[in-house]
């Protein structure tokens, strides 16, 4: 605890993963330091939103996890320095809406371009529509640099979930958009001035429909994406009808309860991991601590 305060004292206030560079303490260790110190302040920033996840029971968990909320989007101080922590803090805050604008941007020129590059642009503009989901989505991108999962090639943190429903599409022209969009996704994976991953599906709206009968984790992640995603490009009225149907299938009552649900079970966690450590090694547990895919980057 001296070593932190004294840092504090020295540095101002920090954030979680600021922090830990600088005490070299481990990133456990540290938030478990940090959460039961009444001298210590903490202010998060940015919105925890449901995530679901095969390895949690009912598959509902919170993004960003325990211990990436503490390493990025939290700032510690000592008591005296909390008004210096609220300027930092919304600064912090406009820093991750403006990493957020930058991914949505990005997302949504490199969508123009591969509408334009069609043999028929005009006729995707009428029959497709691209969504973005994920952490852009919610406003909650970050830098971080992770390996991209089936290359290992260091990305610039969120990735661009991108969804392309399309209506009455010809084969051919499917065939030849998911073509362009893979191109762009080894261009923009590759190229050392982007470093972007495209996550992307291509669907029909027969598929959508069947997705939102929500009866199992796969047609429930595909659901709740369609539900969260914002519009890129192509066609409005195509995306009015997919969030149409999500209203119609009930799919926003699924969510808003499994989200409640994922409240309380993180809640209980943290608890349990404040009370005693030894919890941490509770598979279910670990999990609403950290994502496996966090596994490396923190321990």
């Amino acid at each position: 605890m001296e070593d932190i305060v004294q840092v504090l004292k020295a540095h101002g206030p920090l954030t979680g993963k600021e922090l830990q560079e600088k005490t070299n303490l481990t990133i456990f260790d540290l938030w478990f330091i940090c959460n039961q110190n009444p001298d210590l302040a903490l202010i998060t920033v940015g919105k925890k939103y449901l995530r679901l996840d095969k390895h949690v029971e009912g598959y509902a968990r919170l993004s960003p996890s325990i211990i990436r909320e503490f390493s990025n989007y939290t700032l510690v101080s000592l008591k005296e320095q909390k008004d210096e922590a609220g300027v930092l803090a919304e600064g912090l805050y406009q820093s991750i809406i403006g990493i957020s604008k930058a991914k949505f941007e990005l997302a949504k020129d490199i969508m123009e371009k591969i509408i334009e590059a069609q043999d028929e642009p005009q006729v995707l503009r009428e029959k497709v529509c691209f969504i973005i989901a994920g952490d852009v989505a919610y406003g909650m991108a970050h830098l971080e640099p992770r390996a991209e999962f089936s290359t290992g090639i260091m990305v610039r943190g969120s990735d661009l979930d991108i969804v392309v429903i399309h209506e009455d599409l010809r084969s051919e022209d499917v065939k030849k958009l998911d073509s362009t969009i893979y191109e762009w996704k080894y261009y923009l994976l590759k190229h050392p001035n982007y470093r972007e991953e495209i996550d992307y599906i291509l669907k029909d709206l027969s598929t959508v429909e069947k997705q939102l009968a929500f009866d199992r984790f796969e047609t429930m992640v595909a659901a709740k994406v369609l539900a969260e995603g914002e519009f890129l490009s192509g066609s409005p009225a195509l995306f009015a009808k997919v969030k149409k149907m999500i209203l119609e299938h009930g799919i926003t009552e699924k969510l808003e309860a499994l989200t409640a649900k994922s409240h309380e079970e993180r809640e209980k966690a943290r608890e349990l991991l404040l009370k005693q450590k030894s919890f941490l090694k509770d598979p279910v547990i670990k999990h609403l601590f950290y994502t496996t895919e966090e596994r490396e980057e923190f321990f």
